[in-house]
C-alpha cells in the first residue's frame, strides 16, 4: 500500500468529512435503542403521552438524520474512491507505457492487463469499503458495547467475553487469505492470456481445428483459477458464520440471563429490549468489520502487484548530453554484443555505419537477429556492450520523444487499428491531407482509390477487411506520412507481389533520397541495390557488402539468391 500513499494524500481532507459524517451517522442510531429504553421503561409506566411522542420524534428525527448521513457519505466515498482509482489507473497505464521491451517481458501483457483492470478495480472497491463501514461498523460495534454497559454492565459482559473470539477468526483469515488473494490474482493473469492469445489466434486455431484442444487449454487454466478462488472464498466464508454462531450463542445468554434478572427486578424489560437492537447493530457491524477484513486482503494484494509496476525503476535511463562525434555517419553500430535472456548471445560484436541517404538490407533465416538490430537502433532495448549512435549521438543520450520522431516504422507484426484509412495514416500526429495522399501513393496504397470514401474508408479492427498486401501497404504509408529521417521496414513487403514491391522500391530511391533506410527482408529482389547487406547468422555478421560482392565472396548469400532468381549472370 506504500505506493498508493501519495494518491491518497491528496484526499484526506475530504476523507476525513466522509468519515465524520459516516460517525456522525452512527452516533444517531446507537441513540435510537436508547431512546426507545427510556420510552419503554420511564414513559410508559407513567403513562406521559407528551413524553412518550417528544422521545417517538427524537427517535424519527435520529433515523432520518442516520439515513441522509449515510447516503451523502456513501456517495462521498464513491467519488474519492473513483478519483483516486482514475488516477491510480492512469499513473499505471503511463508507466506500463514507459517500460522498457525488456521489462514488459519480463511482467508480460496479460498480467499488465488484468493488473490495470481488475487490481485497480479491488483497490476501488476496498477505498470504498474503508471509507463506507470503516468508521461506522467499529463505532457501532464499540458503541453499541459501551451503550450496553452503561445499561447493565453484567448483562453486557456476556456479550463482550463473545468479541475476542470473533478477533481471532478474523486475524486467521486475513493472514491467510491476502497470499491465496495474490495467487489468484497471478492464475488470472494466465486466463487473460490464454483469452488473448485464443482471439488474436482464432483464425489459425479454427484452420487448424484445434477448437477443442483450445478449449481444453482454457478449461485447465480456468479450473486453476477456479480452485484458488474456491480456496481463497473457503477461509474467508469462515469470518460470518463463525461470528453470527457466537454473537447468536451470546444473544441467546443475554435473553436467558436477562429474564433471570428481569424476573429478580435486577433489570427492566426495556434494557432487554434495547439490548436486542444493539446486538443487532453489533452483529451487523461484526460482519461489515469481518469484510472490511475479506476486502482488505484483496485490495492489499492487488495494491503490491500495482506497487510493483509503479515502482519499477526507469530502465532505459536518457545519459547526459554530449557533444556529437565530428564526420559522423548518421547511423553507427559498435562492436554491438547483446542477450535476450542473457543466456547465450543474440547479436555478437556487431559493426556497421551508414550515411545519410543510404539503404541497409539485412538478411538471414529466423532467428539470426534481423530484428534484434532494429529493436536496439529504435532502443526498445539497450545493448549489453558496444555503441550505437546517430549523427555522432549515443541513442542513450537522445530524449525517448526526439528519438522516436527520427523514425518511420513498420514493424514485421504491426496492427491496423479500427477506424478510417485517413486514421490509420495519421495514427494521431498532425499531418495535411496531402501528406497522407502523397504517402499512401508512394506506399502504391493505390486500393484507397476504390474504396468507398477513399481516405474516409472504414477500417475494421485489426484490418479484417482487408488484404494482407493492402495492410502492408497501409502501414508502409503511415510510416512515410511524416517524412521520417531514418525509415524502418521489418519483412514489410513480404505480402506484396513482385511488382508492387519493385514500384514501392523505385518510389523510396526516388522520393526519399535524403532518408535513411534500414529494410528486413527474405527476399533479396528488395535488398540488392542497397548500399550495405548484412547477412546474419545465429547473430553474427556472416557475410557485409553490397549485392555483387556478395555474390563473390558469401556462399550463403549466393545459395539464397541461385534459389530465388537464378543462377550467373540473372542472378548478379
Amino acid at each position: 500500500m506504500s505506493a498508493l500513499k501519495r494518491y491518497l494524500r491528496p484526499y484526506y481532507g475530504y476523507m476525513l468529512v466522509t468519515m465524520t459524517i459516516k460517525l456522525l451517522g452512527a452516533v444517531l442510531e446507537l441513540l435510537i435503542p436508547n431512546l426507545m429504553e427510556i420510552i419503554l421503561d420511564e414513559k410508559v409506566p407513567a403513562r406521559d403521552r407528551q413524553s412518550i411522542f417528544l422521545f417517538g420524534g427524537l427517535m424519527l428525527l435520529c433515523a432520518a438524520g442516520c439515513l441522509g448521513c449515510n447516503i451523502l457519505a456513501n456517495r462521498m466515498s464513491a467519488v474519492s474512491s473513483g478519483k483516486i482509482t482514475l488516477a491510480v489507473r492512469h499513473d499505471l497505464f503511463r508507466k506500463l507505457e514507459g517500460l522498457s521491451a525488456r521489462q514488459m517481458d519480463s511482467l508480460t501483457v496479460s498480467s499488465a492487463v488484468s493488473r490495470l483492470t481488475s487490481d485497480t478495480y479491488n483497490i476501488n472497491q476496498l477505498l470504498a469499503r474503508v471509507q463506507r463501514m470503516g468508521v461506522r461498523a467499529p463505532i457501532l460495534l464499540l458503541g453499541g458495547v459501551a451503550m450496553m454497559l452503561s445499561m447493565d454492565a453484567p448483562l453486557a459482559l456476556v456479550l463482550v467475553a463473545m468479541l475476542p473470539i470473533i478477533a481471532v477468526v478474523v486475524y486467521f483469515v486475513t493472514k491467510t487469505s491476502i497470499p491465496l488473494y495474490a495467487k489468484q490474482q497471478a492464475v488470472l493473469d494466465k486466463v487473460v492470456r490464454t483469452v488473448q492469445e485464443n482471439i488474436t489466434g482464432i483464425r489459425v486455431i479454427k484452420a487448424l481445428s484445434k477448437t477443442d484442444y483450445e478449449k481444453g487449454r482454457f478449461h485447465a487454466v480456468n479450473e486453476e483459477l477456479t480452485a484458488v478462488d474456491r480456496k481463497a472464498g473457503a477461509v474467508t466464508a469462515i469470518t460470518d458464520p463463525a461470528a453470527s454462531l457466537t454473537l447468536n450463542l451470546g444473544l441467546t445468554l443475554v435473553v436467558v440471563i436477562g429474564a433471570l434478572r428481569v424476573n429478580s427486578g435486577a433489570c427492566k424489560s426495556g434494557v432487554i429490549v434495547a439490548f436486542l437492537q444493539y446486538f443487532t447493530m453489533i452483529l451487523n457491524a461484526m460482519l461489515g468489520v469481518t469484510r472490511i477484513f475479506v476486502m482488505w486482503s484483496k485490495g492489499t494484494a492487488s495494491a503490491r502487484r500495482v506497487g510493483q509496476v509503479l515502482e519499477t525503476p526507469e530502465d532505459l535511463t536518457v545519459l547526459a548530453a554530449a557533444e556529437p562525434e565530428a564526420d559522423a555517419p548518421h547511423i553507427a553500430f559498435r562492436d554491438v554484443t547483446f542477450s535476450y535472456t542473457g543466456v547465450g548471445t543474440n547479436l555478437d560484436r556487431l559493426s556497421f555505419r551508414l550515411e545519410h541517404g543510404q539503404t541497409l538490407g539485412i538478411l538471414g533465416p529466423t532467428g539470426s537477429g534481423k530484428s534484434t538490430i532494429l529493436n536496439l537502433l529504435l532502443r526498445l532495448y539497450d545493448p549489453d556492450q558496444g555503441q550505437i549512435l546517430i549523427d555522432g549521438v549515443d541513442v542513450r543520450a537522445i530524449p525517448r520523444e526526439q528519438l522516436r520522431k527520427k523514425f518511420g516504422v513498420v514493424f514485421q507484426n504491426d496492427f491496423v487499428m479500427e477506424g478510417t484509412i485517413g486514421d490509420n495514416l495519421r495514427f494521431f500526429r498532425d499531418l495535411p491531407g496531402d501528406a497522407l495522399a502523397r504517402a499512401a501513393e508512394d506506399a502504391q496504397a493505390d486500393f484507397i482509390r476504390e474504396k468507398e470514401g477513399q481516405m474516409d474508408g472504414q477500417v475494421m479492427s485489426r484490418g479484417n477487411n482487408l488484404s494482407g498486401g493492402q495492410k502492408q501497404r497501409l502501414l508502409i504509408g503511415r510510416a512515410l506520412a511524416a517524412n521520417p529521417e531514418i525509415l524502418v521496414l521489418d519483412d514489410a513487403s513480404s505480402a506484396l507481389d513482385y511488382r508492387t514491391d519493385a514500384n514501392l522500391r523505385r518510389a523510396l530511391r526516388q522520393n526519399y533520397r535524403h532518408t535513411t533506410t534500414v529494410v528486413v527482408a527474405q527476399r533479396i529482389s528488395s535488398l540488392r541495390h542497397a548500399d550495405l547487406i548484412l547477412v546474419l547468422s545465429d547473430g553474427v555478421v556472416i557475410g557485409a557488402g553490397k549485392h555483387e560482392q556478395l555474390m563473390e565472396t558469401c556462399a550463403e548469400y549466393r545459395e539464397i539468391a541461385r534459389i530465388q532468381m537464378g543462377t550467373g549472370k540473372e542472378a548478379m
